[in-house]
């Protein structure tokens, strides 16, 4: 019998890759994380031993090493994962890095914020694609990878930062890691305190991520930005940063009870029968404080505790929570300062990685640029500043 009802809309694995490769375009940064490797693009290498070394490929580059030179052009052009052998025949497990391995060995000024924080920030706040996201703090750039991955294209990333030399330094962090520059990306220079009403609509934001010494100082900003039911995570170091904030956020009254975690990993040996724990592990880097947004004239729920047994005296809050704003250094927080010097050297070290990968980009979509002159190892060399040696 003839069927004379609509047309049948199912459509081919072969028809639906095809309009999926051609109607939708690549995510940011995509290109550098399949294919051939090539000049620009990071690599890590692995011995025997487990040694890592992370280079950036060009061409007519080498790596040296006691054990011999391996020639980047043995690399390009091959696929991800080869084991490839240096001049002496020792070999070297070749493989792009991972965002966890990359964070930890790009350039940094500032202290990154480990993988396994960054990754707790994006699921407890819940950063999803499309997401209108505040960070303050940038340092090198580690965490704004994370939550650009996180937002996609269609989202928006506003970084704030104090200090210039970070800023470069993350610019071109983040510049390498996708191949460019990324359009949901906005990195502004200046207190976050101050910026982030002026440039965010009250209640447009879906996000805010403060990584800075004292974020207490911007509860007033962040309640005026955030839109209800918005989620406020906050990354400090120390115990004394968390009890501030987190008192803070409960006398304010604009904001859910705030919960507080750190977050440890430990390896495990396997080997055979014999499996234990490693004897390292990465415990503390810093604590997650989080909290959201109530609509404006809420007041946050007030919980039932026990009776406590005995009572804080006056002379405990003098000493918990010093009025000396001065008080407040990363000094005094037992952190280690970063010095001008140290963040000039961080941030030419990003921008000599992120223009050999430019470079590489340039001979890909230019054709007038040949492969050679685009990435040419005896190219002029930024003269150094003697201050800064």
């Amino acid at each position: 019998m003839a069927h004379h009802g609509p047309p049948s809309l199912t459509l081919t694995t072969h028809q639906k890759d095809h309009r999926r490769m051609t109607d939708i375009p690549s995510p940011t940064g995509v290109n550098e994380r399949r294919g051939p490797l090539r000049p620009g693009q990071r690599v890590q290498l692995k011995d025997a031993k487990g040694r890592l070394n992370t280079i950036t490929l060009t061409e007519g580059g080498q790596f040296h090493s006691y054990q011999g030179v391996l020639h980047h052009d043995d690399l390009i052009g091959g696929p991800d994962g080869v084991v490839a052998r240096n001049s002496a025949g020792h070999e070297y497990q070749v493989l792009r890095p991972l965002i966890s391995d990359f964070v930890l060995s790009m350039p940094r000024g500032a202290t990154v914020v480990y993988p396994k924080d960054s990754g707790q920030i994006v699921q407890m706040a819940d950063i999803f694609p499309g997401a209108r996201v505040v960070e303050a703090g940038v340092g090198s750039g580690g965490l704004s990878i994370s939550l650009l991955r996180a937002v996609g294209d269609a989202g928006e990333l506003h970084s704030y930062e104090r200090r210039e030399e970070f800023a470069d330094v993350a610019r071109a962090n983040v510049q390498t890691f996708f191949g460019g520059e990324h359009p949901a990306w906005q990195i502004h220079l200046g207190d976050a305190q101050e910026e982030m009403t002026a440039v965010h609509e009250p209640g447009s934001v879906d996000r805010v991520v403060l990584d800075m010494l004292a974020p207490w100082e911007c509860l007033d900003a962040v309640a005026t930005v955030l839109a209800p039911g918005g989620v406020w995570i906050n990354y400090v170091a120390t115990a004394t940063q968390l009890s501030r904030v987190a008192e803070a956020i409960r006398e304010d009254g604009r904001f859910t009870q705030t919960e507080a975690s750190e977050t440890m990993v430990r390896g495990w040996h396997l080997d055979g029968l014999a499996v234990r724990p490693d004897h390292r592990m990465v415990a503390h880097t810093g604590f997650l404080l989080v909290c959201r947004r109530l609509a404006t004239g809420q007041e946050a729920l007030a919980l039932k505790k026990r009776s406590k047994v005995s009572e804080f005296k006056a002379v405990d809050v003098e000493a918990w929570q010093p009025e000396d704003e001065s008080r407040w250094t990363p000094q005094a927080l037992g952190e280690r300062p970063v010095t001008d010097k140290k963040a000039r050297k961080a941030a030419r070290e990003a921008a000599s990685m992120e223009q050999r990968g430019a470079r590489r980009h340039l001979a890909d979509t230019d054709p007038g640029e040949g492969p050679a002159a685009a990435a040419d190892p005896t190219a002029p060399v930024e003269p150094v500043d003697p201050a800064d040696l």
